[in-house]
């Protein structure tokens, strides 16, 4: 890979691209990053040989600026940053509910955009990114932010009106199977089995269903039919379910989620 690459603001999700990039060949050298404390920097830069450098000097050097921000600092970021920011430059924002508009407004007329939602599985390679152009992002914009984002797991491409939906689903998505799988794992304890062990039926449980909608091909509805039989534990347990509204519930928190995305947008608190 011969361009440069910044990671502006290297959190958690910042640093697990930067692994990922360089497993999937790029250059170390390639690579700058920046962080809030010295300390973080020179931390990303023992463990993975990448550059720190001050945002300014990010703008003015790498091709592609990736912000990693919370959407509460994208505006004071943005400020720093348009100065120095060539118009042949790359900006890809990660930051949740900040429409690309947002971005082009405070930087050079023309500077190519590209708004991404990724999730934390990012952390172990098996990311979701959602990818959408700004208005003068190209297609080939657009595969260069796939090949960033494709080190850490799959993506997709969505027109920027369907981004606060796909931030509902899949970008606080992750959450919402962590917390089922913490309530599962108490309905073991109740049920008599040590934490642990329940802990690790479920886990591997919930990894064998996630194999099976990837790789099968069925509809989940089929998937679950297969599991439940006529008068058996399987129906009581669903009937449980419907009977407590949980289908109801997850509908109304993915509509709070993205709700709460475009509420981002728009700059409330």
């Amino acid at each position: 890979m011969t361009q440069k690459v910044a990671v502006l603001g290297t959190g958690k999700i910042g640093e697990a691209l930067l692994s990922g990039m360089i497993r999937a060949g790029w250059a170390p050298t390639d690579l700058l990053v920046t962080a809030r404390r010295p300390e973080r920097a020179e931390e990303l830069r023992a463990r993975h040989g990448v550059t720190p450098v001050t945002n300014a000097e990010a703008a003015k050097t790498a091709d592609t600026l990736i912000l990693t921000v919370k959407p509460q600092d994208m505006g004071t970021l943005l400020t720093e940053l348009a100065p120095h920011v060539p118009t042949d430059r790359l900006v890809i924002s990660g930051a949740a509910g900040i429409p690309t508009s947002f971005l082009e407004e405070r930087l050079a007329q023309g500077i190519p955009v590209v708004r991404v939602m990724t999730n934390t599985p990012a952390l172990v390679d098996e990311a979701m990114s959602v990818i959408s152009a700004g208005s003068h992002a190209t297609a080939g914009h657009l595969a260069h932010a796939e090949e960033i984002f494709g080190a850490v797991g799959k993506t997709l491409r969505v027109p920027e009106s369907q981004q606060d939906a796909c931030t509902a689903l899949s970008g606080s998505g992750p959450a919402y199977f962590f917390y089922l799988v913490e309530a599962m794992t108490d309905a073991g304890i109740l049920l008599g089995l040590p934490r642990d062990k329940a802990h690790d039926l479920i886990v591997q449980s919930a990894i064998g269903a996630a194999i099976m909608l990837r790789d099968s091909g069925e509809h989940p509805v089929k998937l679950r039919e297969n599991v439940t039989s006529p008068a058996g534990t399987t129906i009581n347990a669903i009937r449980e379910l419907e009977n407590h509204g949980v289908r109801a519930a997850l509908i109304a928190a993915l509509e709070a989620a993205r709700d709460r995305s475009r509420e981002l947008a728009s700059g409330s608190s």
